[in-house]
This record gives C-alpha cells, structure tokens and sequence, in this order.
C-alpha cells in the first residue's frame, strides 16, 4: 500500500516543510520515566473525551474480551463503572463524558492511560512486556487506574491543557464522531481518531525531531503520517463520510494543520485528481494486491526457513 501511495502522491518534501515551519519547537516534552507508545493512545483517548459528547470504548472492551492478561476483574469494573458494560461484561455502546463533569484531571489522565492499555490488548501483536501483566485476577479497578506513573499523569495533563488552548478552538463546527471505521476498515484494520464537520483530524503525540543544542525540538511530518491520512481517505470506498479536509494535530506542539483534501492531493500528485477513480484503485490494491503479497511473503519466509534448517 505505501508504494502505491508513494508512486501515486510522490511530492512531499514541499508540504512536509510548510508544517515543520508553521508548528514551531515542542511546548510539552515528556520525561524519560513516560512509555511513549501508551501515552501516545493515552492522549488519543483523552482528547475523544473532550471533543465527542459519546465516544466509543469499543476498542478497550475488546481487548478485555481477548483474555491476553490477566486482568479481567479490573477492566470490567472500570468498564463498569464508566457505563460501557453491564455487569455481565456485555457492551452497553459509548460513555457520556458529561455524566463525570466532577472528576480530578488525576482521575481522567488514568482512565486514559488505562483505556489505551486495554485498547492494546486487541491491537498489538505482543503484549508480555504490558504493565497489564503486574495485575492478577483478584486486582480492582483501583489497581488498574494506579498503573500510570506520576510523570505521565502529569504530561498528560500538559497535553491536554495545551489541546484546550490550540485544538478546540481550531476545529471546525459539525457532526462529530471518534473512532470511525470505513468501508475498507474490513479489508485491513483502521479507525479514525476523529471526524468532525468533514474534516478528518489525526493525533500525533510523537516528540517530534532529535533535541536541539539548546534542548528544543521540531516538528516533523513524515511520509508514514501522510500515507496514513491518504489512506484513511481511500478506504472510504463510497465516499461516506463526504470528507472534504483532513488535519493533524500534533499535541505536544500545540499545532492544528488541515488542508482541503482536493488541494492536498494535487500538490502531492502534481496534478489534479479524482477521487473517486483513486478509491476504486486503491480498493484493487487492498482487496486484490495486497493478500497476494501477503501471500507471497509468507511463502518467501517458509522456503527459507526450510532452506536454512
């Protein structure tokens, strides 16, 4: 897919450049104590809550459901108790921020940071090394919300004060939904962080490049995040969610960056595009292209296993 990609939409140093400038340095820096990849998914979930009044934890209770640690007990209470489950585990649809209006920043940093643990029970391919392993089956959901350390509730929290500042008031007005799947999200596995009033918006937590001399960093925008938010596009083979914008927001910078979607596409192809034909294509490349390489690959690894044995 990403040669697909690169072949079809290959002028990305210019629009890469434009983003690095306009973000500036980093505003919130994590310290060596905070697992980048969980805080990352942590923010993600953080930021639904503040945007969508119902947000889906779909996610979370499937990596409950996949009983690859050993902490059922736990999750299911905190499951619980958000509203997301029954007490038979059965999923009850999204949670209503709203209804926890009351809680510490403490409080919603950990059920992030818990969520986004669950969440790679269903998305990772390997999970030993999860802080979910330190928890038994008698453990509560106390046990599971004190998973987090300090420094990362507190990075958190800086994140989610600069989103109030940077994010919100950059998002356009409208429908807004979390966590969308699309028509191809059932040929690979893909959802959205965010949708709203035909903007497609991503996250990226990263720290962005190596520190400066004076400790600073810059943003970057790399190829993989442009093929992501292409891609997202391109599954939406029936063009159901009218995206006419996608963005991305890089929460430890502060900075929101869209581009109408047609102008995007013509800068990075260098000539104008129809989307509708691209989708189509890309559907063959998904659907078609793709099983066979995957195919071909694991054919190409079991000769050589043999050969080698």
């Amino acid at each position: 897919m990403a040669r697909w990609l690169r072949a079809t939409f290959p002028h990305h140093h210019d629009v890469q450049a434009d983003y690095r400038e306009a973000a500036g340095p980093a505003r919130v820096l994590p310290s060596s104590a905070v697992e980048m990849g969980t805080q990352g998914a942590a923010i993600d979930w953080w930021l639904r809550f503040l945007i969508d009044p119902a947000p889906s934890v779909r996610l979370a209770v499937a990596g409950l459901r996949s009983g690859r640690a050993p902490c059922g007990r736990a999750g299911l209470e905190l499951l619980h108790d958000l509203g997301a489950v029954d007490n038979s585990g059965n999923h009850l649809g999204p949670i209503r921020p709203s209804g926890f209006g009351d809680r510490s920043d403490e409080w919603w940093a950990r059920v992030s940071y818990a969520l986004a643990l669950l969440a790679e029970l269903y998305r990772a391919r390997h999970v030993d090394g999860s802080r979910l392993m330190r928890l038994g089956p008698h453990s509560s959901a106390a046990d599971l919300l004190a998973l987090a350390n300090v420094d990362e509730v507190a990075d958190l929290v800086a994140m989610r004060n600069v989103a109030l500042e940077c994010l919100l008031p950059a998002l356009p007005g409208g429908p807004v939904a979390t966590g969308s799947t699309f028509d191809g999200s059932a040929d690979i596995h893909a959802d959205a962080d965010l949708i709203v009033g035909g903007t497609l918006v991503d996250f990226k937590a990263g720290q962005g490049a190596r520190p400066r001399a004076d400790g600073s960093r810059a943003a970057v925008l790399r190829r993989e995040d442009l093929d992501q938010l292409l891609g997202y596009v391109l599954l939406d083979y029936s063009d159901a969610f009218v995206l006419h914008s996608v963005a991305i927001y890089a929460v430890r910078f502060g900075h929101y960056r869209a581009w109408p979607l047609a102008e995007l596409c013509a800068e990075l192809a260098q000539r104008p595009v129809d989307l509708g034909a691209l989708r189509q294509e890309f559907m063959q490349v998904v659907r078609v292209e793709l099983p066979g390489y995957r195919t071909a690959s694991i054919v190409e690894r079991l000769r050589r296993r043999a050969a080698s044995a």
